[in-house]
């Protein structure tokens, strides 16, 4: 396939920066936007792309995907083959607070972010979306044929709802839109609210930690650089083929309980387990589980880290960079 050039929306997340490194090395040119919103540490996140910085074909756009000069800025610094829509407000428990706030990110900023890929004439959108959609009420492995339609929490439900503007988006124009449903990512440079990086800080520095409910609930953790290739895989497939509307899993079909990540980390970690528990939150689920045969058979997208091997990979950065950030948000598993 001949390079691309691609605008990565949340460029400099978790998530966008390795994507946007990985789309550099095979010689593709990027365009970023992010916001660097106060979520956690700004400074952290202009970390992630400090490689990409250095690249001659790269740019970065200081912006908000809601501010439309902004994204004319954005739209206009290239033509563009694709758009990769990851920026986001993430978070189950934070969306219960301000649900308003994720509205206006994840809803609004979606709709905008349409609105210029039409202007721009842009024939290819892949949007990143979650496993929240599913709830607690999918059957169980979730797969992408599920309705969707009982999500848990506002997070969730804005994540749905962009899923749907997106399909309403391909048939009035044709565009080719896929929709990523992400298990539980994890990996270096993992956002400091998430349960791996949290349990990894504060047993790192000999504290306890909190297991809400009884720490049977089940994730299925999916490392990053997997997410990564199963996002370029999905953007190749759509830049060959004629306009779809597709929605993958992209999970590992593997589901780990807390209490045994928690042990894990321990383990990674060399240190002894120190456990609190309390009560459930609102907005968690029971499990998470992917169905990812879609994506086997049409994306040949094929998970090949175990979690322990990722959990080591992980604290091996968290080391290496002193840890990450001392935020202490709130965050889900």
């Amino acid at each position: 396939m001949n390079r691309q050039t691609i605008l990565v929306t949340g460029g400099a997340g978790f998530i966008g920066s390795h994507l946007v490194e990985t789309l550099l090395a095979r010689g593709d040119r990027v365009v970023a936007i992010d916001n660097f919103d106060s979520f956690y540490d700004p400074e952290v996140k202009r970390r992630n792309l400090a490689s990409a910085a250095a690249r001659s074909n790269f740019i970065l756009v200081d912006g908000d995907i809601r501010n439309d000069d902004d994204l004319t800025a954005a739209f206009s610094a290239a033509r563009y083959d694709a758009v990769v829509h990851l920026a986001a407000r993430a978070g189950v428990r934070p969306s219960i607070a301000e649900p308003e706030l994720y509205d206006s990110v994840n809803v609004l900023g979606t709709t905008k972010i349409l609105k210029n890929v039409r202007k721009n004439d842009i024939r290819v959108l892949i949007f990143g979306s979650s496993s929240s959609v599913y709830g607690s009420t999918s059957q169980i492995p979730f797969s992408e044929d599920d309705p969707a339609d009982r999500p848990s929490s506002p997070y969730a439900s804005t994540k749905r709802a962009s899923e749907l503007a997106c399909y309403a988006f391909h048939e009035l124009y044709g565009t080719a839109v896929t929709c990523l449903r992400f298990f539980t990512v994890y990996g270096p440079r993992q956002r400091p609210e998430m349960a791996i990086h949290r349990f990894t800080r504060l047993l790192s520095g000999g504290q306890e930690i909190t297991i809400f409910g009884d720490g049977t609930a089940r994730r299925d953790f999916t490392y990053v650089d997997d997410i990564v290739n199963g996002i370029v895989r999905s953007l190749d497939r759509a830049l060959d083929q004629r306009p779809h509307y597709r929605i993958y899993n992209l999970g590992t079909t593997a589901t780990t309980a807390i209490n045994e990540l928690a042990q894990m980390i321990a383990e990674a970690l060399g240190v002894p387990l120190r456990v609190r528990y309390q009560q459930s939150q609102p907005g968690d689920v029971p499990i998470t589980f992917a169905d990812i045969s879609r994506a086997q058979a049409e994306l040949d997208y094929r998970p090949s880290f175990p979690l322990f091997d990722g959990l080591k990979s992980f604290v091996a950065w968290f080391q290496a960079s002193g840890g990450a950030s001392s935020n202490t948000q709130t965050g889900s598993a």
